[in-house]
């Protein structure tokens, strides 16, 4: 057994772990300053004509909320480094830890690409004649800093989850107890499939420069960055039924255990968060009718959460087991 985390003197922090931890809370300061800024009735970086001025109260409402989701950032880098985050229950961590990784992982790997598109020669998403949202730097400032966050708090939970839980992924695949992989993971698994079937097609259509089950609106104003952000949804819902099959079926025997939990992990929280985020979004509306979500659009992103939550039950199920077997004394 290595070395339990609880086992280390709060002096004894490694350098990577406050190095780590310094960055998470760092990189949230450009982010919660702007917003801040807005909330005080700045208008420091959005151009005149912004959609954003045009409701001054669901604008301060909605950077309230964002204020305190990216200062959940700087709890959680405290809970991943200090004492009394040991006895913080798995679940009440691993959730929060789950919907940083799924929020953070498609912008983690869309904005660079994205800015390797337009290097390259890539228009951007904005359509000749549209009013411009927000200036570009604030884009280039904000997720920069959703990158370092990103890498920072991925960096600490990994060293924080080896030495806490560490022995419930060694091995191979190939080596898992009977029980672990079963049935119940076997059947999660297909239904994920078959619900990723139309989220996957649509996503990559779109990514591809398609436009069928595009609102008027979304298909007038595509580009580059559209097309990128596509394709990545497509990759993370290959990645979330990837990992939840070679888990349940017990493929890739070879494989380090740790590889389809981790392909399940950021998988099943990216499309989960991000489809949920993008139902709840177009539940409110839109003024502009050709703006709407059609009903297959509305489709993909229902159908991408439900994946992201049936791959996530899979590896819930997954450490259940093994905890439990583990716990069990030994003849």
């Amino acid at each position: 057994m290595p070395q339990s985390i609880a086992s280390r003197p709060a002096a004894g922090l490694s350098r990577p772990r406050r190095l780590l931890r310094a960055v998470a809370v760092l990189s949230c300061v450009p982010y919660l300053g702007l917003k801040a800024a807005w909330i005080a009735g700045s208008h420091l970086g959005i151009p005149e004509g912004s959609g954003l001025l045009d409701d001054r109260v669901g604008m301060a409402v909605i950077n309230g909320l964002s204020v305190v989701l990216d200062s959940a950032v700087i709890v959680l880098a405290l809970v991943l480094t200090r004492p009394w985050g040991l006895r913080v229950p798995a679940w009440l961590l691993a959730f929060p830890v789950w919907v940083a990784t799924g929020l953070l992982a498609p912008i983690m790997a869309g904005f660079p690409a994205q800015l390797a598109v337009r290097a390259f020669g890539g228009g951007g998403g904005e359509s000749p004649g549209q009013d411009a949202f927000l200036d570009e730097w604030v884009f280039s400032v904000v997720y920069s800093g959703f990158i370092l966050q990103g890498l920072a708090l991925g960096g600490l939970f990994v060293l924080y989850a080896r030495d806490r839980w560490g022995h419930l992924w060694r091995g191979r695949v190939w080596e898992l107890p009977v029980g672990v992989a079963g049935p119940a993971h076997r059947a999660l698994a297909v239904a994920a499939g078959v619900l990723a079937l139309l989220p996957l097609a649509l996503h990559a259509l779109w990514a591809c420069g398609g436009t069928t089950g595009l609102s008027e609106g979304r298909a007038a104003d595509r580009g580059a960055d559209v097309h990128v952000l596509k394709a990545v949804f497509v990759v993370f819902l290959l990645a979330a039924v990837g990992g939840g099959f070679l888990l349940a079926f017990r493929r890739g025997r070879a494989l380090p255990v740790a590889v389809p939990l981790g392909l399940a992990w950021v998988g099943s929280g990216a499309v989960a968060c991000w489809g949920g985020w993008l139902s709840l979004a177009s539940l409110g509306g839109a003024e502009d009718i050709a703006d709407r979500p059609t009903p297959l659009m509305s489709l993909a992103y229902a159908g991408q959460m439900l994946v992201g939550f049936l791959v996530a039950a899979i590896g819930v199920y997954y450490f259940a087991e093994r905890s439990a077997r583990a716990a069990r004394p030994t003849a």
